[in-house]
C-alpha cells in the first residue's frame, strides 16, 4: 500500500486549478457522499462546483493538491478573506480586534475547504495540506469554518492552534458552522 512517503503536494493558482476542476469536484463528490452530507442539497456536487467556481475569482485564490501516483487523494483551497464577507461580519464583536483589523488590511487567509479521500484519512495528509497552503501565504492570520459535529476535523483544528470565535451560517440553507481563527506565530511582525 502507498504511504505518505509517496505523497506529492502541488500548488495551483486559479488558472491551474481550472485545469483540474473536474478532478476536484469528483473528489468532493466521493468525500461528501456520507451522512449527514449525502442527500443535502447544500452539499451536492453541483452546488459545490458553483461555490468552487466562484471562489476561483477571489483575490489570492490557491489550491494545494495531494497525490499518490496519478490519484488525487486530497486537497485544500482558499483565498484572501474579504472583510465584508457576510459570515465574517455576522460574527460582530466576537472577532478579536486584532483579526478584525487584519481582515480590513487583507491579511487573513480564508481556508475554504480541506478534504482527504476516505481511503487516505488518518495518515496526516490533511495536516500536510493545511501546513502547505498557509506556509507561503502573505496573510499571517487564517480563518476557517467547520460544520458543528464534523469530527474529527473540528478537534484537529483545535489541536492545530485554531480558536473558536463564534457560530455562523454561510446561507439560510446551510448547517451551522464553528468560525475559527489561527493567529500568526508570536514572532510575526
Amino acid at each position: 500500500m502507498n504511504t505518505v512517503v509517496d505523497l506529492r503536494l502541488r500548488h495551483h493558482d486559479r488558472h491551474a486549478t481550472k485545469e483540474i476542476i473536474d478532478d476536484l469536484i469528483d473528489a468532493y463528490a466521493e468525500i461528501y457522499n456520507v451522512p449527514p452530507y449525502a442527500g443535502d442539497p447544500f452539499f451536492s456536487p453541483n452546488t459545490y462546483a458553483d461555490r468552487l467556481r466562484a471562489a476561483l475569482e477571489m483575490d489570492g485564490f490557491e489550491t494545494v493538491t495531494a497525490s499518490i501516483g496519478d490519484q488525487l487523494v486530497g486537497y485544500v483551497h482558499g483565498a484572501v478573506l474579504p472583510a465584508d464577507r457576510s459570515w465574517w461580519v455576522s460574527l460582530g464583536g466576537s472577532r478579536p480586534e486584532a483579526v478584525r483589523v487584519a481582515a480590513e488590511a487583507r491579511k487573513v487567509f480564508w481556508l475554504r475547504e480541506l478534504m482527504v479521500r476516505p481511503a487516505y484519512t488518518n495518515r496526516g495528509i490533511g495536516r500536510l495540506l493545511h501546513n502547505a497552503v498557509i506556509a507561503g501565504r502573505a496573510e499571517p492570520w487564517t480563518a476557517l469554518t467547520c460544520v458543528i459535529g464534523n469530527e474529527p476535523a473540528h478537534s484537529a483544528y483545535l489541536r492545530w492552534g485554531y480558536q473558536l470565535i463564534g457560530q455562523i451560517r454561510h446561507a439560510p440553507e446551510s448547517p451551522v458552522y464553528s468560525a475559527m481563527i489561527l493567529p500568526p506565530p508570536p514572532d510575526t511582525p
